[in-house]
């Protein structure tokens, strides 16, 4: 017999509402203004990317370069507790354009969730020779998976590359995202603490 309560998944996105953004990073310990961009600044993510990777070498970054900034990270303050709170409430899965190789060094700090994200083709010295993308839109297509086996969903995110995640969602909720996507996505509830995301997140799914 099929059962009239839809588990909930709590989809997630990664930096901005666990982790700090890994690229703002690497522009400070480097120096490098041009890679200060993030999803916040620019909707189409290969667009953002292959900019990047542009600059990255310009300036022959390599992988242990990321590694040196990503190690000196920790999650954002309150990040791990919320998370653990998630966690014990519904099933959560991270949804991210970061790649594996990035955030390996920080995973463990969050005690390995679930993620799903890209990956990086790299050379001999560990130079980043170009992205492979899991699948184009993989956030969208993720949920949209998800409700097709009958899975209640909400989704978290701050960013354009976002939009589309929270759209499929059954709700989506902003964290944190800068006042010009608010405007421009009014449709979405805004949270800024973890507290009002809690609050947020129960208010959303307490009849599912």
């Amino acid at each position: 017999m099929l059962s009239h309560k839809k588990m909930t998944v709590a989809c997630l996105d990664f930096e901005g509402v666990l982790i700090p953004e890994i690229w703002q990073g690497l522009a400070r310990l480097c120096n490098i203004d041009d890679l200060k961009l993030t999803t916040r600044d620019i909707a189409d993510y290969e667009e953002l990317m292959d900019y990047r990777l542009k600059i990255c070498d310009q300036y022959n970054l390599t992988l242990r370069d990321i590694h040196k900034v990503v190690e000196q990270m920790e999650p954002l303050d309150g990040a791990f507790e919320f998370l653990t709170w998630l966690r014990q409430r519904y099933e959560v899965i991270i949804l991210s354009d970061t790649f594996r190789e990035f955030v390996e060094p920080l995973m463990h700090k969050l005690q390995y969730p679930t993620l799903f994200c890209h990956s990086l083709k790299l050379d001999k010295d560990l130079r980043i020779v170009d992205y492979c993308l899991r699948q184009k839109d993989q956030k969208r297509h993720a949920v949209k998976a998800l409700k097709a086996i009958n899975f209640h969903t909400v989704a978290v995110g701050d960013s354009y590359n976002d939009i589309s995640m929270l759209n499929e969602a059954d709700h989506g909720i902003f964290f944190r995202p800068t006042k010009k996507i608010i405007t421009e996505y009014p449709e979405f509830p805004v949270t800024n603490e973890y507290t009002e995301l809690k609050i947020t997140l129960e208010r959303l799914t307490k009849d599912e």
